[in-house]
């Protein structure tokens, strides 16, 4: 006779934490972009751009380009590098809208920007293209030269990451100054404040470059700041 023999099945729980990772990075890449679709669609519906500011676009496009300058000396999860292309495609986008709908009353429209060399308050869309266009390059260059040096890689990081943590303050300043919330949207709001506490989680569980561990703490008080000031407005 023979001893029964019994095979045991692979247990589900090997295979979950592979499959949360995989829902965490998808998360992560596509999360933070779509987190203005719904601030570009009310600009639409209402065409008009007041109160959103659209120096939120000129940080989000600079620390993006600069991350991935950042990933091609430390290849940090492809996750965050596609997060990184897809929130250039998708502030490209919100800031031709904005540029699209603009206020009468703006700086540029009214020719009193008092900005050196009028920066991110141009007229054309093609300016603020050129303009990146000439970052890029300039940043290639500095790769091309500086690139091999793991001190300019991690200063590269730490400048992504760093500038992209102060992303609240030119809409805590815009509403300040216009002690009103209109045309920025909450779910906006909500979407920082969010995904701030869901990176800093996904950051340290993957292990990702020091660098992102870094800004998440200073963002989340700026965002804490907002959500003060859209509800003391709100009751106001």
């Amino acid at each position: 006779m023979f001893a029964p023999q019994f095979h045991s099945c692979p247990e589900t729980t090997m295979t979950s934490p592979s499959w949360i990772s995989t829902a965490a990075s998808i998360g992560m890449a596509v999360g933070p972009p779509l987190v203005y679709a719904d601030q570009a669609a009310s600009i639409i519906r209402k065409k008009d751009a007041t109160g959103f500011s659209r120096d939120v676009c000129a940080i989000l496009l600079l620390a993006n380009i600069t991350r991935c300058f950042f990933w091609l000396g430390n290849h940090f999860e492809l996750a965050l590098l596609i997060q990184s292309i897809l929130m250039i495609v998708a502030q490209l986008a919100l800031l031709y809208i904005c540029i699209l709908y603009r206020p009468k009353i703006a700086p540029e429209s009214l020719g009193t920007s008092t900005r050196p060399f009028s920066f991110w308050q141009w007229s054309t869309y093609t300016q603020y293209i050129e303009f990146l266009a000439g970052f890029i390059l300039l940043q290639a260059i500095l790769f091309l030269i500086f690139g091999r040096s793991d001190a300019f890689v991690a200063i590269l990081g730490f400048v992504a990451l760093g500038l992209e943590s102060t992303l609240p303050i030119p809409q805590l300043i815009s509403n300040f100054k216009r002690k009103s919330l209109y045309g920025f949207r909450m779910s906006t709001l909500i979407g920082w404040a969010g995904g701030d506490a869901f990176k800093t989680v996904y950051f340290f569980l993957q292990e990702s470059p020091l660098q992102f561990k870094n800004p998440p703490p200073p963002t989340a008080l700026v965002d804490e700041e907002d959500l003060e000031q859209a509800l003391a407005l709100a009751e106001e």
